[in-house]
């Protein structure tokens, strides 16, 4: 049965997404250590758990008003350069959405583009720079193939984040273009891009938001 990503899905998606951030906010926080300053895992867990108390007080009404809420609780809450590239993510799609009251899969499917090409916009990082990008360019074309395949909402939403963890465990062996990591040259050799990974956790968390729903 296809599930509905109407706005219950979306606070899910959220509230998943503060948890999962939570539990692994000091494997995230390693990952930035060996390549970048160290606070991802930090900055990410402060900005979420910034988004459940928004949540708490306004439930959203529809996705957009989520992604939204999201995007300006990331953009003031998040330090280093989460903040703005989460940020401006959750803008894109909510802006992408518009005031739909539910999405289905070309909607996604553009809702995801449109967040990754903010991410571009904003940090100039391009597919094997080492970045969040990783992570997120294979999500949006998995999506958009998926949706040309026929598939319902469910299975974009799991042929994203399934392209997600597969390129956020690309940026292994890359050396960093972008970012405090490019000043390490080789040495950033071997260690995943902790951008790539929380983008990965972010949108698994999404399907098992609409797994949650049935």
């Amino acid at each position: 049965m296809s599930q509905i990503l109407d706005a219950a899905w979306a606070e899910r998606w959220l509230r998943l997404s503060a948890a999962v951030i939570a539990e692994n906010r000091m494997a995230l926080i390693e990952l930035d250590r060996a390549i970048g300053d160290g606070d991802h895992g930090e900055n990410m867990d402060r900005g979420f758990s910034a988004i459940l108390e928004k949540l708490d007080a306004e439930p959203p009404a529809t996705p957009g008003a989520a992604f939204k809420l999201a995007a300006m609780t990331l953009m003031s809450k998040v330090g280093g350069a989460a903040g703005p590239l989460y940020g401006t993510a959750f803008l894109r799609a909510g802006t992408a959405v518009g005031d739909a009251t539910e999405l289905d899969g070309s909607i996604l499917a553009e809702a995801l583009a449109a967040a990754r090409d903010g991410v571009v916009a904003r940090g100039k990082a391009e597919v094997g720079d080492k970045t969040m990008i990783d992570a997120w360019s294979p999500a949006v074309d998995a999506a958009a193939a998926a949706v040309a395949s026929g598939a319902d909402p469910m299975a974009v939403l799991e042929a994203a984040a399934t392209a997600a963890e597969a390129g956020a465990l690309s940026t292994d062996p890359l050396i960093a273009h972008k970012g405090r990591a490019s000043y390490l040259g080789e040495r950033a050799i071997g260690h995943r891009d902790p951008g790539a990974a929380s983008s990965a956790l972010i949108l698994r968390a999404a399907v098992h938001a609409a797994q949650d729903a049935a």
